[in-house]
């Protein structure tokens, strides 16, 4: 063990300044680019970017977005979600989900997760549509996509438009497809924690309908073409060119982080094991490639655990403590405790543990072994 490894005590949850330490001198270049050009939203920056991005996503088509939040607003937008319409989604997922579908007048109709992976289960789908279901919104939830097949096929037997949260899973693969190819519109996040993260808010939506790429496009800068003329009520959805130039820069390394997370889960599933810990560790389902943007474990005593490892400095996080049919502000769903009772059991026993590219197998140590030490009934 190198004497720099033997002195670590301390693991955060995510070292961004670890990942920028490797591409500083790039990420300059890139900034003071886009600086002595003086073109600082959209632009060409912001061009090349959805050229690649899109590209990497086996898309046709990237418009770039003010925020992961903005892609899923402005995509619920381009399919002209009006009051009343209803969208399938997930209760177990970050707000913006929901959030959005709300914010445009739409009805959330919740439908519960499968246990393992976290992610919609496309057994409850078809029950819960009726004559007002307008889309279908899987999350691709920690890096692994929902099972897809399914949920097309029931999408395409009753007309409707399927919308893809990709904000975690940017690269996830789901039998050879990536995550945004496969229904009409997928949206992703730059936020600074994601596996592609900026120097603050980002998003892209991607498609591989010419139409609905040119419609977003015109939502994202008020509606207007050309300047000054209105077509459409959109809002400002534009991306920075700031933003651009950083994301670009680190796509090129995307595919390693993204390695380096799996090698990271494979060696965490070893010391575990090693150890003798029957933690509930994340699951695989195998069809296709978790990008592991989180690693979440699994105890019944997930707050004391939490507790623990907190006073060891070691970096955890729940993701997400309150499912969105039991939120304060979607009381006017109706739903209540005890409708979707996966989503509430994962909400109170899931942990995310260190997982980042730059993680050692020292400082993964450290954090299995207090694992070990807590004695958690797993």
């Amino acid at each position: 063990m190198k004497q720099s490894e033997s002195a670590i005590t301390a693991v955060p949850l995510l070292d961004l300044k670890a990942q920028y330490l490797t591409i500083r001198e790039e990420i300059h270049a890139a900034m003071d680019r886009v600086i002595e050009s003086q073109h600082f939203i959209l632009g060409p920056e912001v061009e090349a970017l959805e050229r690649e991005v899109a590209a990497y996503s086996h898309c046709d088509y990237g418009i770039g977005v003010s925020s992961g939040t903005d892609a899923l607003l402005v995509a619920l937008m381009a399919i002209d979600l009006q009051p009343g319409d209803e969208v399938i989604t997930t209760p177990y997922t970050f707000f913006a989900t929901a959030g959005c579908i709300a914010r445009l007048g739409g009805r959330s109709v919740f439908v519960d997760i499968d246990p393992l992976t976290y992610n919609i289960d496309p057994a409850g789908i078809e029950a819960a549509i009726t004559p007002r279901t307008k889309a279908i919104l899987p999350v691709h939830l920690y890096g692994q996509m929902a099972d897809m097949d399914p949920i097309m096929e029931i999408a395409r037997r009753h007309n409707l438009i399927v919308i893809e949260d990709a904000a975690q899973a940017i690269g996830a693969e789901y039998k050879g497809q990536r995550a945004g190819s496969i229904g009409q519109l997928g949206c992703l996040s730059f936020f600074p924690s994601k596996n592609l993260g900026g120097f603050g808010d980002g998003g892209m939506v991607v498609t591989n309908d010419a139409a609905l790429a040119d419609k977003v496009k015109l939502l994202r800068g008020h509606g207007a073409r050309p300047k000054y003329h209105h077509k459409l009520v959109g809002g400002n959805f534009r991306l920075d060119a700031l933003q651009a130039a950083v994301l670009r820069v680190k796509l090129k390394y995307l595919d390693g982080w993204s390695a380096a997370r799996q090698r990271n889960a494979a060696c965490y599933r070893q010391l575990f094991a090693e150890a003798g810990v029957e933690v509930g560790l994340p699951y695989d389902a195998g069809y296709g490639r978790h990008i592991y943007n989180q690693f979440v474990i699994r105890s019944e005593r997930r707050d004391a655990l939490m507790t623990y490892l907190k006073a060891q400095e070691i970096g955890t996080e729940v993701y997400y403590p309150v499912p969105m049919h039991m939120q304060e502000c979607f009381v006017g769903l109706a739903y209540k405790a005890g409708d979707f009772p996966a989503s509430e059991a994962a909400a109170l026993e899931t942990l995310a543990i260190p997982v980042y590219p730059e993680l050692s197998q020292v400082q993964q140590g450290l954090v299995v072994e207090a694992i070990a030490e807590f004695g958690a009934d797993f």
